[in-house]
């Protein structure tokens, strides 16, 4: 029986819980080296989320780029082990999360486009509300373009050590 690279049998669960914990590594430099009101998800938690200035700082300057790094590590091991099983599709996946991490942090640089297409009904949106904040008040580093190139090259060879067999 022939699959469809893009099918539920071809789930690979070692990809996703890598990447779900590269999540979870990410989120753990807001909660506890960033200040509560630069972070949206923290500061508009009605939980009490934020550990900064409560226990030391754990990332240091690693945690600058770091979230760059594991954004784009993340979600290309929780897109290819959820949507492919075939390897020809990880350097689409990796292509397409690396165009995309890329593209918002060149839009930090030159933010003005961003800044104009961004419509007004996404006040008041959960998420897309920040979506304007995001380029006006972001800054480029190039230090996060090398994080996002690193990410990229590290999920790739981790997509390849852990592949499933294929299914013909």
């Amino acid at each position: 029986m022939k699959l469809s690279p893009f099918t539920p049998n071809g789930i690979n669960a070692v990809q996703i819980i890598i990447g779900v914990v590269g999540l979870i590594i990410g989120s753990m430099v807001y909660i506890i080296d960033r200040p509560p009101e630069q972070t949206y998800f923290i500061n508009n938690s009605k939980l009490p989320l934020s550990l900064h200035n409560t226990v030391p700082s754990v990332f240091g300057i690693v945690g600058n780029s770091l979230p760059d790094l594991l954004h784009v590590f993340s979600f290309i091991l929780i897109t290819a082990g959820l949507l492919s099983y075939k390897k020809k599709w990880y350097i689409i996946i990796c292509l397409g999360w690396f165009s995309l991490d890329i593209a918002f942090e060149l839009g930090q640089k030159f933010n003005s486009l961003p800044l104009k297409i961004i419509p007004d009904w996404f006040k008041g949106i959960p998420f897309l509300e920040n979506s304007k904040n995001y380029f006006y008040r972001g800054t480029f580093d190039i230090y996060d373009v090398i994080a996002i190139i690193v990410g990229t090259l590290i999920a790739y060879f981790i997509l390849l050590i852990t592949k499933k067999e294929e299914i013909v």
